[in-house]
C-alpha cells in the first residue's frame, strides 16, 4: 500500500477546505438570486432576503413567463447555442480531423491558426467585414463570425492523436472512405473531447451578450444574454413590459432575479451529464504526443 505522509495528510486538507470555498461562492450567490426571486417587494427591496424567501410568492416567475420580450429572447438564445454549436462542432471536428494527419504545409496551416489566437483584427474591421457581408441585423452573425475556435481546434487535434492509428488503417484496408472513418470510428471514440469542447461552445453562445447589442438595431432580435445585460446592467427596465398593478404588487428587483436565475438555469441543467467526460476531456486533449 501507498504510504500517506503527514504532508500529503496537510495538502489534502488545505486543498479540499479551498475547493469547498471555492464552490460555495459560485453557489451561494445563485441561492440568494434564487430566494430573492420568490421572496416579496417589501423584503426584496429592504434587502432583508439571505438564503431563504421572505413572503414566498412565485409572481416573478408569472410575470417573466408572461412577458413577451423576455420569452422572445430566450427562443433566440436557444436556437442560436444549438445551431451555433453543432455548426462549430461540425467545423472543429472535421478540421481537427484533417489537422491531426502529416501532410506537406500542414504545420504552415497550424501556424495560420495559431496567429489567430495571438492576434485579432480588432473590433471596427471586424464590424465592417461581418456589415459587408450582409450579417448586421441578421440571425447569423451569431453563428457564423465565433463558430472558429483555434483553442479548441487543438484541444481536438491532440484528441485525435490519442486515437491508435492501427484502426484507421484497418478500416482503409476493409474499403472504408476517410468521411466514413471519421464518423464511424473517431467521433464515437472522442466523447470526452466533443463533450469539452461541446460544452466550451455551448457556454460561450449563451453567455455572449457583446454581438447583440452590436449588430442588432431592434431589441427584439436580442439574445437572452443581451436582454439581462441591458435590463440588470444598463438599468433599462423598459423592457420589462411591467403594468402598473405589477409595478405595485411586486418589486423590479425580485423579477430582475427571476429572469437572471431562468437564465442561469438551462447550462447548470446541461453541465451534470457531460461532467463527467469534461475532466478526462481536458486533460487528454491537453496533451500533446
Amino acid at each position: 500500500m501507498k504510504r500517506v505522509t503527514k504532508g500529503y495528510r496537510v495538502f489534502s486538507v488545505i486543498n479540499t477546505t479551498f475547493l469547498i470555498l471555492v464552490a460555495l461562492s459560485c453557489i451561494i450567490p445563485l441561492i440568494n438570486l434564487l430566494a430573492v426571486s420568490l421572496s416579496g417587494k417589501g423584503a426584496a427591496n429592504g434587502g432583508l432576503v439571505s438564503f431563504w424567501p421572505v413572503d414566498f410568492t412565485p409572481v416573478a416567475y408569472i410575470k417573466t413567463f408572461a412577458n413577451g420580450n423576455f420569452i422572445r429572447s430566450f427562443w433566440i438564445s436557444i436556437a442560436r447555442t444549438v445551431i451555433g454549436t453543432g455548426f462549430s462542432m461540425f467545423v472543429i471536428t472535421t478540421a481537427g480531423y484533417a489537422l491531426s494527419k502529416k501532410f506537406p504545409g500542414r504545420n504552415i496551416i497550424m501556424w495560420f491558426f495559431v496567429f489567430t489566437m495571438l492576434f485579432s483584427g480588432g473590433l471596427i474591421p471586424s464590424y465592417l467585414v461581418n456589415s459587408a457581408l450582409g450579417l448586421k441585423n441578421n440571425f447569423w452573425v451569431y453563428i457564423l463570425p465565433g463558430a472558429f475556435s483555434a483553442y479548441n481546434l487543438i484541444l481536438m487535434i491532440n484528441f485525435f492523436k490519442t486515437i491508435p492509428i492501427s484502426l484507421e488503417e484497418a478500416a482503409l484496408i476493409d474499403g472504408a472512405s476517410f468521411f466514413k472513418i471519421f464518423w464511424k470510428i473517431y467521433l464515437p471514440l472522442s466523447l470526452p473531447g466533443l463533450a469539452t469542447i461541446g460544452l466550451f461552445t455551448m457556454v460561450g453562445n449563451w453567455n455572449e451578450w457583446f454581438t447583440g447589442i452590436l449588430y442588432m438595431s431592434d431589441t427584439k432580435n436580442y439574445p437572452l444574454a443581451t436582454f439581462l445585460q441591458v435590463i440588470v446592467v444598463q438599468g433599462n427596465s423598459q423592457q420589462l413590459a411591467l403594468d402598473p398593478t405589477s409595478a405595485q404588487a411586486m418589486s423590479e428587483r425580485t423579477l430582475k432575479a427571476a429572469q437572471v436565475f431562468i437564465g442561469a438555469l438551462p447550462i447548470l441543467i446541461v453541465y451534470p451529464f457531460l461532467q463527467k467526460y469534461f475532466v478526462k476531456g481536458i486533460v487528454m486533449g491537453a496533451v500533446k504526443e
